[in-house]
């Protein structure tokens, strides 16, 4: 990798500004339900202390509308690393400020300090209006490093903006290194044949992304309601189902363009469809060129397309996997996404699945240990595959 990483630095005694992505989800009572973001900048973060240096976590948490909101505060991540590195964690009052100026200052090596949400002020997402806030987060730390990759496709203050501080000190911590050799280097030469599965909701979230696909692949693979836009560009009625309306034009050009290219894009032949949305529904399955009658949606691949999905995948030597293939939330439409982890797992090849929904799909089926990487980055994970590099990425030092 060309760009400065943690290995790089010389740690001992400095006072390390680390980006972290502890976004993590949160039940009703403040509770965080998922802590993997928080599990996977542990290596960066006990590296660190090994090294003899002092710590400054920053992250941001859900969707403040620039201002303090109690139960968007990072408290209970504080909490949580606790536990897990079985050290005191110093929650700080804010991410700014000279109550955090003077926290810093006594800050002593192994000690830990975690800056309250980011998001809190407008500058996180603004720098270029609030440049002041830039500064006044850098002037915290002698080293920066960016270990959060999820957040690396925006040009916020604590993921870009803020490497201009430090000019020859702007490192990538062992998270993002990874995601890098994984989504850049392995798919940037992939072992063929190289399938990518691609699911979800919505082509316009990810159009860029299938379009720099059908230039890397050599089959794809489309599942979810986005499967759906896709036949009806074809034609094919869908009764009720998720569609996009203004996508429709760009699903015939990926048509015809996988078909001018050579490259196979399968979309599901069969499908599972209910009258609603909801647990305990009556469901059936169609095929779906027959179509899929009115009243009735699409909310997961039918048995034949899981036949077809998992036979095909066989053949791979790279896989890329980003998506559900169905409304995996209801355990009633969940069958065709469990059912796919579980091919995946044992596939002779190398297996990246990236995105929150397939994350937790291959969890749910407890395969995430047979995957060879899971990428933290949703969108980023999509447009690192469509751009090939990241602003937060961009920030960073070149090594010398």
């Amino acid at each position: 990798m060309q760009k400065l990483s943690l290995e790089d630095l010389d740690i001992q005694g400095k006072k390390i500004l680390m980006r972290v992505d502890f976004n993590v989800p949160l039940d009703a009572q403040g509770n965080i339900t998922d802590d993997s973001r928080i599990v996977a900048t542990l290596p960066s973060i006990r590296y660190v202390l090994q090294e003899g240096g002092s710590l400054i976590l920053m992250s941001h948490l859900g969707r403040p509308k620039s201002k303090k909101e109690h139960h968007l505060s990072l408290t209970a991540c504080a909490k949580r690393l606790e536990e897990f590195l079985h050290l005191p964690v110093t929650m700080a009052p804010d991410c700014i400020g000279q109550d955090v100026e003077e926290l810093v200052n006594k800050l002593k090596p192994n000690q830990i300090i975690l800056l309250e949400n980011l998001r809190f002020h407008p500058g996180e997402e603004a720098p270029k209006e609030h440049p002041e806030f830039v500064e006044a987060l850098a002037k915290l730390g002698d080293i920066y490093v960016n270990d959060a990759f999820g957040t690396a496709h925006r040009f916020h203050a604590s993921t870009a903006a803020i490497a201009k501080f430090f000019p020859e000190n702007a490192a990538a911590g062992y998270l993002l290194k990874k995601e890098i050799q994984f989504l850049g280097e392995t798919l940037k030469n992939p072992l063929r044949p190289f399938y990518a599965v691609i699911g979800g909701a919505k082509i316009s979230t990810k159009m860029g992304a299938l379009t720099a696909l059908l230039g890397k692949v050599d089959v794809l693979l489309i599942g979810g309601a986005m499967a759906y836009t896709f036949f009806k560009a074809q034609g094919i009625d869908i009764g009720d189902s998720l569609y996009e309306e203004d996508q429709i034009d760009k699903a015939r050009f990926l048509l015809g363009e996988s078909h001018k290219r050579g490259i196979s894009l399968l979309l599901p032949c069969d499908t599972l469809i209910t009258e609603s949305i909801e647990k305990g529904a009556p469901t059936k399955v169609v095929n779906i060129h027959e179509g899929i009658p009115k009243g009735w949606k699409g909310v997961d691949i039918g048995p034949k397309t899981l036949e077809l999905f998992t036979q095909e995948i066989q053949k791979a030597k790279t896989v890329l996997w980003n998506g559900p293939l169905g409304v995996f939330e209801i355990k009633d439409f969940a069958t065709g996404t469990l059912e796919f982890a579980k091919a995946m797992a044992y596939l002779d090849a190398i297996k990246i699945v990236g995105g929150g929904d397939s994350l937790a799909a291959v969890q749910a089926a407890d395969v995430a240990e047979q995957m060879t990487h899971l990428s933290t980055g949703g969108g980023a994970t999509l447009e690192y595959i469509e751009f090939g590099t990241l602003p937060g990425i961009d920030a960073l030092s070149l090594k010398k």
